[in-house]
């Protein structure tokens, strides 16, 4: 079902990111900080935009933040795929190649009862 490749193929790294990629996490870290920082101000009664200096600072803080954790993130699975590599050089007779099925051969015999 895998399209005849092999378990190495399919953990060769073939992936391409798109152009959002880096820049997602600080996007949305930062949306978190400034809209966190709003709610702050209505939760003390008052205007959601005084003390602009914390929305910034938010921004900043919360943004730099998300953008640590996605490069932890990106690290962790880095180690992992290549954990799991590693494993499949060196014990290949675990992982043999599946074999392609039509979508036929899948299918069970189906009768209507009626």
């Amino acid at each position: 079902m895998y399209g005849g490749k092999s378990p190495q193929e399919l953990l060769s790294g073939s992936f391409s990111k798109s152009w959002l990629h880096d820049k997602w996490a600080p996007l949305v870290g930062g949306v978190f900080g400034f809209l966190g920082t709003c709610y702050v101000n209505y939760g003390t009664g008052r205007p959601p935009l005084s003390g602009i200096q914390k929305h910034v600072l938010a921004v900043l803080a919360v943004g730099a933040t998300a953008t640590m954790v996605d490069k932890w993130r990106e690290a962790h699975f880095a180690e992992k795929d290549a954990t799991l590599r590693h494993y499949i050089q060196l014990h290949p007779e675990d992982f043999p190649t599946p074999e392609r099925k039509k979508f036929a051969d899948v299918l069970e015999y189906w009768q209507p009862i009626r």
